[in-house]
């Protein structure tokens, strides 16, 4: 019998055009049946928040400030040429212009194709974040230890 192929994504940046490229190689890996896992960390939390938009989330002042500034999934900019912020809704017009699937489907398909989103305890503590300020389907937040144990023989890729 043949062993599973498995891929882990680590998404540490919270860019809208990394985003995507996360969620396609997610997307991809499982819809030809790899066992796939993204871990989202520091920046790339932002992709995972319930609120979309730019909201004062976590514990304290401080964490409140940085969490509202970082913007949400509805905020994310694109890595280069960011116009201001105006890319990722050009990107999002082209890439439905051209019949490929938007980071908001993208998202939805890996859920549908059960690849776990799964945050970083570490950052979400460093950031004062809870589990309630993340997606509801979000099964859980996890330390780099569990995160290193899941990825056991598997391709690890660094977004």
């Amino acid at each position: 019998m043949e062993t599973k192929k498995k891929l882990s994504i680590i998404c540490f940046s919270g860019d809208f055009d990394k985003a995507v490229a996360a969620f396609t190689l997610a997307t991809g890996a499982a819809a030809v049946n790899w066992e796939v896992r993204m871990f989202f960390t520091f920046w790339g939390l932002n992709i995972i928040k319930k609120r979309k938009g730019r909201a004062p989330v976590g514990k304290g002042f401080l964490a409140a400030a940085f969490n509202f500034l970082m913007g949400g999934r509805s905020n994310l900019p694109v890595s280069r040429l960011n116009f201001g912020g105006l890319s990722p809704g050009l990107m999002t017009g082209m890439m439905k212009k051209n019949n490929v699937a938007t980071l908001e489907e993208l998202i939805e398909a890996a859920k549908q194709l059960g690849v776990p989103l799964i945050a970083c305890e570490m950052s979400m503590h460093i950031l004062g974040m809870r589990k309630e300020d993340l997606d509801d389907d979000i099964p859980e937040v996890i330390d780099v230890a569990t995160f290193l144990k899941y990825s056991e023989d598997a391709q690890v890729i660094f977004i």
